[in-house]
């Protein structure tokens, strides 16, 4: 799991008529509440249980810890609502929202996270859950969803505002390449099209491995149209990331991306990596102190891949 998470507030922590919502959403009070690590919103992430037993899943923010993860949690909100019974994710309960504080109810998935570095047989487990999980989502059954290129816009224009604006301390190598990398990022760019729900943010710590052999896909805010090999490719991001796999060789494996054009990979690669690159140099937004920290060590990481696979010598 990564490591690199945010400091978040707690069931406690929420105003009285925020947990009675929850409650009334529930049916039952909420006698015991789990804080669960992982991620960077700096809200609630619990794991409850009622007087009478039952169990869910609480996310809840306001604006006071952080503006845009308020939108985010009511955009997972509508998600999550529109998400089919086949989809391996949890299922909204219910959603309180007081215009201040946002609050959503989830089933509570037994599970944990795969272990980091990946284990082989967790990351073939879930590179088959990935491989099932996009043909259960296709086409898209989610309504009103962004596709990738509108949500990944931004993202991939890191490289070129790095050489609109590259700052003092950018290595060298990277400042002689950027034309080669803002070239690479747009090919990836342009190849975002495809009618599959992507998840489109796939690290560890948004999976949950059951003991029954079930993978969980969690956080759906950022779910988008897509090409159905896209969160497979994010996933190998975060293998790279932790190390210790061919990540070249799950590539040509996996069924998803073994007949994905090569150039588009290494051009998604690189917008990936651009935009690490690119947010790490800014200031942390609030309440999320350690997201920069996290972007520059994925941005070190997937470097390395990225010029390998451009064949770009580096010293």
């Amino acid at each position: 799991m990564d490591t690199l998470t945010n400091v978040r507030i707690g069931w406690a922590d929420l105003p009285p008529r925020v947990r009675a919502g929850v409650e009334g959403i529930l049916g039952d009070r909420v006698v015991s509440a789990v804080s669960q690590p992982g991620g960077f919103s700096p809200g609630t992430a619990d794991r409850v249980v009622t007087a009478g037993g039952s169990r869910a899943f609480v996310k809840a923010v306001s604006p006071a810890q952080n503006e845009r993860s308020v939108l985010l949690c009511r955009r997972e909100a509508r998600i999550a609502a529109g998400m089919p019974p086949h989809a391996p994710a949890p299922r909204l309960l219910g959603c309180y929202d007081d215009g201040d504080w946002v609050a959503l109810v989830l089933t509570d998935v037994a599970g944990r996270h795969p272990a980091t570095p990946w284990r082989a047989d967790e990351l073939d487990r879930v590179l088959a859950a990935l491989g099932r999980m996009a043909g259960a989502l296709t086409p898209v059954p989610v309504p009103h969803v962004p596709t990738a290129a509108e949500h990944l816009r931004y993202d991939f224009l890191g490289w070129r505002r790095l050489a609109d604006d590259p700052p003092a301390g950018l290595d060298p190598w990277l400042r002689g390449h950027l034309g080669r990398l803002c070239a690479a990022a747009e090919r990836g760019y342009a190849a975002l099209t495809g009618d599959t729900l992507c998840h489109a943010d796939i690290r560890a710590d948004n999976l949950l491995l059951g003991a029954d052999g079930s993978v969980t896909v969690v956080d759906w805010p950022w779910a988008c149209r897509g090409p159905a090999w896209l969160d497979t490719v994010l996933l190998l991001v975060n293998v790279e990331f932790h190390g210790g796999h061919d990540t070249e060789a799950l590539l040509r494996r996996t069924p998803l991306t073994a007949d994905v054009d090569p150039d588009v990979v290494t051009g998604v690669l690189a917008g990936i990596a651009g935009f690490f690159l690119d947010g790490s140099r800014q200031p942390p937004p609030p309440g999320i102190p350690t997201v920069r920290a996290f972007q520059r060590a994925q941005a070190d990481a997937v470097l390395p891949w990225v010029t390998r696979r451009l064949a770009l010598d580096r010293p």
